[in-house]
């Protein structure tokens, strides 16, 4: 009977467990964990998103919804009104007049006015500048 008593408390003893305390470390680094998980993790939620915005269309990027042509009217646009900037500095007067809007750049006494009008809408927007 001792025996078994000693044999007893030999095996409670050998079975002591160590507790130590529990540290919660974040992974997220917008929770404070590494910085190095964000693209990590960033990935792997893009990965498995499968949800698209309905308002985007084809859901591809945007030169996937504009035509070929259309890009090109927009870079042809961009460069007339660019140079008809770049004529105002010298201070020639200039109109651009597109299906959208219609701009005017009137130099005058060293200030520049910019008349911008929307075809559309009817509204129109005047920048002037001083001193140029």
């Amino acid at each position: 009977m001792m025996s078994r008593w000693i044999a007893g408390s030999l095996l409670l003893i050998s079975l002591q467990a160590v507790a130590t305390e529990l540290v919660y470390t974040p992974v997220n680094p917008s929770f404070g964990g590494n910085p190095i998980n964000g693209s990590y993790l960033l990935s792997n939620a893009q990965a498995q998103n499968d949800k698209t915005d309905p308002d985007s269309g084809a859901g591809g990027s945007p030169f996937s919804q504009t035509s070929a042509i259309e890009r090109f009217t927009r870079a042809v646009e961009s460069r007339l009104l660019s140079d008809l900037l770049s004529n105002a500095e010298e201070g020639t007067p200039g109109r651009l007049e597109t299906s959208d809007f219609i701009v005017d750049v009137i130099s005058e006494d060293g200030s520049l006015s910019i008349l911008i009008v929307d075809k559309l809408t009817n509204e129109s927007t005047q920048i002037d500048v001083s001193g140029f």
